[in-house]
């Protein structure tokens, strides 16, 4: 007598449901190196009036710039973090309804622990402590009972106190 349970669809009939519709596009890593601050001019009135940036804003660049996750950035991302320091440096200039959309973005490049959870990003540990291997530098538990071998012998099978 076979299995409990329906019989398995036949080989042609078999479908996944959460087969990928779209072909995933692999693209050429090209790194790129953070722009500066640009200077440039917005309308005040009737005139173009040299944009400042605010002290925090340069300082907020200048955390990117030097964040881990820079190393991953491309032209693209250098870019839409460029608009993104514009709406930082509007919202530390009071326009605070800003606040919702800088969050978004800051999001989209792991600015928060939850946000780097979510895009599956983690610290490598310091390379002298891992050896370039990822680990915490704590011995595994192969390393600390590797050594270890049962005595010929022993009990097995028997509860507890017996």
């Amino acid at each position: 007598m076979a299995g409990m349970g329906p019989a398995p669809k036949a080989e042609g009939r078999k479908v996944r449901r959460n087969k990928d519709t779209i072909a995933q596009t692999v693209l050429r890593w090209e790194r790129a190196e953070a722009p500066e601050l640009p200077d440039f001019r917005i309308e005040k009135g009737d005139e173009l009036v040299e944009f400042h940036w605010p002290e925090r804003t340069r300082e907020w660049w200048q955390m990117w710039k030097d964040s881990p996750q820079a190393e991953h950035f491309g032209a693209s991302d250098w870019e839409y973090l460029l608009d993104t320091a514009l709406i930082h440096a509007r919202y530390w200039s009071g326009n605070l309804s800003l606040a919702g959309e800088l969050r978004l973005r800051v999001a989209e490049f792991g600015a928060t622990p939850s946000a780097r959870a979510r895009l599956r990003m983690v610290f490598a540990e310091a390379d002298d402590a891992d050896q370039g291997r990822g680990r915490s530098g704590v011995p595994s538990a192969r390393e600390r009972y590797g050594a270890l071998r049962s005595l010929p012998g022993g009990r097995t099978g028997q509860g507890k106190g017996a």
